[in-house]
């Protein structure tokens, strides 16, 4: 197994947010000086060394590129560059947990050194935990930076024993990276003051001034754990060029350059939905009875039925058993008699199961909700329903991803080893390792006898794992070759934390191991103390078996399974029709739902906190929006007026400028209020997101307990539906044909008529110092009034010492050939090539973004589909199919392929609605995620299928899109691009049908729909 990696465009954007700062800066690959040698060289020739060239910008300029990198994003704009104690210039980029944050800052280094050639970092971090993992990081990625920039980094750890690497450091001239944790050079230990010494087995020289001497660029990774005065102060002994802060919550802000937060990660489907497994304790009425309700289940042709836990008399004793009830169950019979399930002399009956509701209701008039146990158990009881959780959880998800090549694994965090290893036994299993043995034999002996035929490979797969291989503990090693605790900070930045690296590279080299079906482990259990530093991106499930405390927060915890899943070919299942169907991470508490998703919530809306919530004319005052043919506006006084009054106009605000619910509920069904406003009609399809990026709407994770899968019905089976489903089950591929003329022709045309590129401004301020000055005014630079300022103009110049590769930027930004660039730059307008020297590095990005959409727009012109005899299997409706969550299935239906079906909106609930009760509609489906039609924009997955009678309407087999809008300007151009390929799709299989073709189209509504098929 080895893992892949491949540009991805977020990642991309975060990377030129900080490379972009710089524009203007000379490349210079570096600077030559002599190393120190010591006052006791041992060798007469002296040793050259390569530090990073100077910043060549002056502050305005520099600063002037933040502000362009801030307004492009929308971000709040910098007055000015903000200092640290650590140094005068901090850019800050914020990345939400499990969206490749170390990935991204070390492309950032790659980037730099390519474009100004600077050569010297140094990675410092907040704890042992995180340096390994950022050092593996560097060792995985080292051949896709080798492929990508024909050169990778050279990474070490440093030590204050092997000071050998520090004279490498300074004198190889290609990528140096150094990784240091802060206790290395911020604490008080003999070992870590060694980098302040002067060492006599280093030549008498102090390392620090070896380090500093090559002007490093300093990342900082979570610095706000290292933000103490005194960190601060030590990290500006690097002499750093200047410092970038990576983290998913800053405390203390500099200058941001780039925000992806949770809300951003969790939208653009980056990192795993969450899902929750919680228990809730609640009695039953008048009776002391044990009673644990686990899931209700629906099968083919039976009524929904429950698994439930109670205490049954057997021979031996009083045991707890899993028993599956159904309506006009006897709980006082299965328990074997026992009289707590016979409260006032009544036995307790099952009266009622409702799948939607995820309930139970018993003759008493209790209802009981999957997940409630009826009294407050010990806690061992509790982890042993964990536990079982977890393995009921792991098995749903295996099964649903084991035919897609997706090894399934989950992680158990306790908090001391003897519960899973006790060397005092002469079988060595902890209580917690004896219990999972119990429970997972249990669970898959019954999940075995359940699963359907067409399961027959992941059945075999499961029989084959015996259950003593299957789990593996990742703790600390003692010379014994025992498992043990392992070393735990009590204080400082790692407080709570493992400082042991042995147990790191444990859990870290057997990474990419783990994720094959041939490695049988597929349950972890690790200490609740390596919580950082560390993750697989292939954990689904998680069981905290650990007492709760506040020192860990929910999304510390859940963050070790954020990371998108891969297969085993080592890809990331990031297709976004599918993304959040395959990446689910379910985490078994042992709290109610509620207050687990309450308190994640909380936790996520205060890392949300410099969000801006307020519809406010200020806020919208300077934002930036695209319009429909790419350019880039800034909202000015009077349309930010116009926006504002529009939103109050609609009560689309609250009286605290907040947005409303009715916002909300419009946005999502395509119904907004109309404008007439002359300064905001125009635009107002496209100033949305401005609107959109101030409705906090956190994502509530799902209870796992409700989703389940919906089985398929009698309809399936008719032969209308086979019709149609032959019919439109065909696998495709595209091609493109067209002259490379037309496109060079088409981009020169696009090029002359709407590339604008900014002129490089410099706004230069006059200032007095003040007659009288405090001793704070001048620590704060607040010692001048400000006077007058007036912007200048500037070109590049023939004597520049800035060189760009106008050729290779644009090529490698187009994926176009050097010849057919070369094509387009020489056939526009020389006043428009002209724009190059007014700030080349717009004009660069200005003319790859208008031949890319040329390009795309060509691509669509002239694509066409030809139909493989390949197909797609019919499991794609059974064996592949994801769960479902029944509270949003609505009412059983009677002409669906399946008894339920989940809608995502009210328009398409409608639709539904009008398809059930519709005398003209034989039988319909809502395609699964599975059937998609591949387009040059991404995969694309109808809606829905219909097939209607035949002779009440001309075209009997429909495909439909259902959309709120209609409107083409309120439709994303990538969605545009994909129904246009569908409609080619469609086409050509209907050029391929004798008769009764299959029609295509975009729909908002029933009555839409059979306007299209009687015309």
């Amino acid at each position: 197994m080895k893992l892949q990696f491949k540009i991805q465009p977020y990642q991309t954007a975060a990377v030129d947010s900080v490379v972009e700062c710089f524009n203007g800066q000379p490349r210079v690959d570096a600077t030559r000086y002599r190393i120190d040698p010591g006052r006791e060289p041992q060798t007469q020739i002296e040793l050259a060394g390569f530090r990073n060239a100077e910043l060549r910008l002056t502050g305005s300029r520099l600063l002037q590129n933040v502000q362009d990198v801030q307004r492009h994003q929308n971000l709040p704009r910098s007055d000015e560059m903000v200092p640290s104690k650590a140094g005068k210039i901090n850019l800050d980029v914020e990345m939400e947990t499990g969206t490749g944050k170390t990935y991204v800052y070390i492309k950032t280094i790659m980037e730099l050194n390519k474009r100004y050639g600077w050569s010297k970092f140094i990675v410092v971090v907040p704890s042992v935990a995180i340096r390994e993992g950022v050092q593996k990081s560097f060792d995985i990625t080292a051949e896709h930076f080798q492929e990508t920039y024909g050169t990778k980094p050279r990474s070490f750890i440093y030590n204050s024993s092997q000071l050998h690497e520090l004279e490498s450091f300074s004198s190889d001239a290609g990528v140096q990276v150094m990784i240091i944790n802060i206790q290395a050079f911020n604490s008080k230990g003999k070992d870590n003051r060694r980098i302040y010494d002067e060492l006599d087995d280093f030549q008498s020289r102090r390392p620090i001034d070896v380090i500093a001497a090559n002007r490093p660029i300093v990342i900082i990774d979570e610095p706000q754990k290292i933000d103490s005065p005194k960190a601060q102060e030590s990290l500006s002994r690097f002499d750093p060029l200047f410092l970038l802060r990576y983290s998913a919550t800053h405390k203390v802000d500099h200058n941001k350059v780039h925000r992806l937060d949770a809300l951003d990660a969790y939208n653009q489907k980056l990192v795993k939905k969450i899902a929750v497994r919680g228990i809730t304790v609640k009695g039953l009425a008048g009776s002391t009875a044990y009673l644990y309700l686990d899931a209700i289940e629906v099968k083919k042709g039976a009524k929904p039925a429950a698994r439930v836990e109670l205490e049954v008399q057997t021979k031996s004793g009083i045991k707890r058993q899993l028993k599956r009830v159904e309506q006009g169950s006897n709980l006082h019979d299965l328990a074997g008699g026992i009289e707590a399930y016979k409260p006032d002399g009544k036995a307790l009956i099952v009266t009622d199961i409702d799948a939607n509701r995820d309930i139970i209701e018993l003759s008493n008039g209790d209802i009981v909700t999957a997940g409630q146990i009826t009294e407050d158990v010990t806690e061992a009881a509790k982890r042993r329903i964990q536990i079982r959780e977890v393995i009921r959880a792991h098995l749903d998800k295996e099964r649903e991803l084991y035919g897609q090549g997706i090894k399934v694994l989950s992680l158990f965090f306790i908090d001391e080893v003897v519960k899973y290893r006790d060397y005092n036994r002469d079988d060595t299993k902890g209580e917690y390792a004896r219990i999972f043995e119990e429970e997972y034999q249990s669970q898959v002996d019954d999940y075995l006898s359940e699963l359907p035929f067409d399961a027959e490979d992941y059945r075999l797969y499961l029989k084959d794992i015996s259950v003593e291989d299957t789990h593996k503990g990742y703790f600390s090693i003692d010379k014994k070759g025992h498992q043990i605790d392992g070393k735990v900070a009590g204080r400082g930045d790692e407080k709570g934390q493992s400082t042991d690296t042995d147990a790191y590279d444990l859990i870290l080299k057997h990474k990419e191991r783990l994720l094959s079906f041939e490695e049988p482990t597929r349950f972890l259990f690790s200490h609740s103390a390596l919580r950082e530093g560390w993750d697989n991106p292939n954990v689904f499930t998680m069981g905290m078996l650990k007492k709760s405390d506040n020192t860990v927060s929910r999304r510390q915890e859940i963050g070790r399974g954020l990371r998108l899943a891969v297969n085993q070919q080592g890809e990331r299942m990031d297709n976004p029709l599918t993304v959040h169907q395959i990446n689910e991470l379910t985490v078994a508490t042992d709290e109610s739902y509620t207050d687990f998703v309450t308190g994640l919530q909380r936790e996520i809306s205060e890392s949300l906190a410099a969000r801006p919530r307020k519809a406010t004319e200020k806020y919208f005052l300077g934002k930036t929006f695209v319009t429909s043919d790419g350019e880039e506006s800034v909202v000015e006084e009077k349309l930010a007026r116009a926006i504002y009054r529009y939103l109050l106009k609609n009560d689309y605000i609250n009286d605290d400028d907040t947005l409303s619910e009715s916002y909300k509920q419009a946005r999502d069904e395509g119904t907004l209020a109309s404008t007439s406003d002359a300064n905001l009609k125009p635009v107002i399809d496209f100033v949305w997101p401005l609107v959109d990026a101030l409705y906090l709407d956190l994502p509530e994770p799902g209870d796992s307990r409700k989703p389940k899968v919906i089985p398929l019905n009698k309809n399936f089976e008719k032969k209308e539906f086979t019709e149609l489903w032959s019919r439109i089950n065909h696998r495709a591929v595209y091609q493109v044909e067209f002259d490379s003329d037309e496109l060079i022709g088409k981009c020169v045309t696009a090029l002359d008529a709407q590339l604008k590129v900014s002129a490089l401004q410099y706004v230069i301020e006059h200032g007095q110092q003040k007659d009288a000055l405090e001793a704070d005014e001048l620590g704060t630079g607040e010692g001048f009034d400000k006077g007058q300022h007036r912007t200048e103009f500037e070109s590049l110049s023939s004597g520049s010492q800035v060189k760009y590769d106008l050729l290779g930027e644009i090529t490698e930004k187009t994926q176009l050939t050097r010849r057919t660039v070369t094509k387009v730059l020489t056939t526009i307008k020389p006043t428009t090539f002209a724009k190059f020297r007014q700030n080349p590095e717009h004009f660069i990005t200005e003319c790859a973004r208008l031949i890319n959409e040329q390009k795309a727009t060509v691509i669509v012109e002239h694509l066409s589909y030809d139909a493989l005899d390949d197909r797609h299997d019919t499991d794609i409706f059974t064996a592949n199919q994801t769960k479902q969550d029944f509270t949003k299935a609505g009412d059983k239906l009677k002409k669906h392929i399946y008894d339920y079906v989940v809608t995502d909106s009210g328009t398409e609930r409608s639709f539904v609605e009008d398809l059930d009760t519709s005398d003209e509609v034989v039988v319909y489906a809502k395609l699964p995620r599975g059937f998609f039609i591949p387009t040059p924009v991404g995969d694309y997955n109808p809606d829905w299928a219909v097939a209607f009678k035949e002779g009440t309407v001309k075209h009997i087999f429909f495909v439909a899109e259902t959309k709120g809008s209609m409107s083409s300007m309120q439709l994303r151009q990538v969605e545009k691009s994909k129904i246009e390929c569908a409609r080619k799709f469609f086409d050509s299989l209907s050029a391929k049908a004798a008769a009764d073709q299959v029609k295509y189209d975009v729909v908002d509504s029933y009555t839409e729909l059979m306007n299209l098929v009687v015309g």
